[in-house]
């Protein structure tokens, strides 16, 4: 953790909606004027697509059926922590990109499924900010988690969870319900030791949980809605919440433990800008009276 370079981390697995999450900010950094180093997540992966589907066809060939992007031989964990620490330390450290499409692929110059190469992040960066699938990671050896000034982890309920992959890479990546299945089975493992402890090291956690029947996501028509949702918002350090503020500013929300305020889903993006403007305002004002 470091007072004058800070870093924030949202985490959570592929399909969890990190990346609307992550929009929130944005809109945060906006409004506060502050330049974020963004991170992605992806572009930790050990192997690119082809490097990875050959991987994976090698480890099953040899009876392994359970290698994942959720685990630690798929990632560059190490080189996670050492960026994470070298920012903090210093405000400095280099990033690359994950060219997911063709889109992208016009902008970063480089072939859909490839890396960029390594970069130095922007100068004079107000903090660096992490989305991806290992923001508060921690193995026997590494631990990520430490060095992130704010964790926020994301995580619908695991049949939401599983109607979103699905939806998004049948109709975004032509994938069949057969074809996501077998790759959620074959992560389960990883998403259990990896993905799951990770929920423990956050500060604060979104669940959302439809209001509509998952209880079989496989034949899902459709996303449940945000309307048809409630959000679980899980506070781990609860002193100096002010929840009677949250309360008020949050309409028809509720508390349903002492650390815990849940409110309708459609109010999800307005209630972290509301929980995390102030906490980023902390986090710069201790960063100006350290300089």
């Amino acid at each position: 953790m470091s007072i004058k370079n800070p870093v924030i981390a949202i985490t959570g697995s592929s399909g969890a909606g990190t990346t609307s999450v992550t929009k929130s900010f944005q809109h945060i950094f906006r409004r506060e004027n502050l330049n974020a180093a963004i991170i992605e997540g992806d572009s930790f992966h050990r192997y690119d697509r082809a490097a990875m589907k050959a991987r994976a066809a090698e480890l099953t060939a040899a009876g392994d059926h359970h290698f994942s992007h959720f685990g630690p031989e798929a990632n560059l964990l190490a080189e996670l922590e050492g960026l994470f620490k070298e920012y903090g330390e210093t405000g400095n450290g280099k990033r690359r990109h994950y060219v997911h499409d063709a889109d992208e692929a016009k902008r970063f110059g480089s072939e859909p499924g490839t890396f960029t190469g390594w970069k130095s992040l922007p100068d004079n960066t107000d903090l660096l900010f992490y989305e991806g699938l290992h923001g508060a990671v921690k193995t026997d050896t590494v631990d990520v988690a430490r060095y992130a000034d704010l964790r926020i982890g994301v995580v619908p309920i695991i049949n939401l969870e599983w109607i979103q992959k699905i939806h998004r890479d049948k109709s975004q990546r032509g994938y069949t319900t057969e074809a996501v299945m077998d790759t959620i089975l074959r992560r389960m493992p990883d998403y259990i030791n990896y993905i799951c402890p990770q929920f423990s090291q956050t500060h604060v956690n979104f669940q959302r949980v439809p209001t509509v029947d998952t209880s079989n996501p496989l034949i899902a028509a459709d996303i449940p809605s945000p309307d048809e949702s409630f959000v679980v918002i899980r506070f781990a350090e609860p002193q100096g919440i002010d929840f009677a503020y949250l309360l008020n500013m949050i309409h028809d929300s509720f508390m349903s433990r002492p650390n815990i305020i849940v409110c309708p889903g459609g109010k999800m993006g307005l209630a972290m800008q509301i929980i995390f403007t102030p906490m980023i305002q902390q986090l710069m004002d201790k960063k100006r009276r350290a300089r």
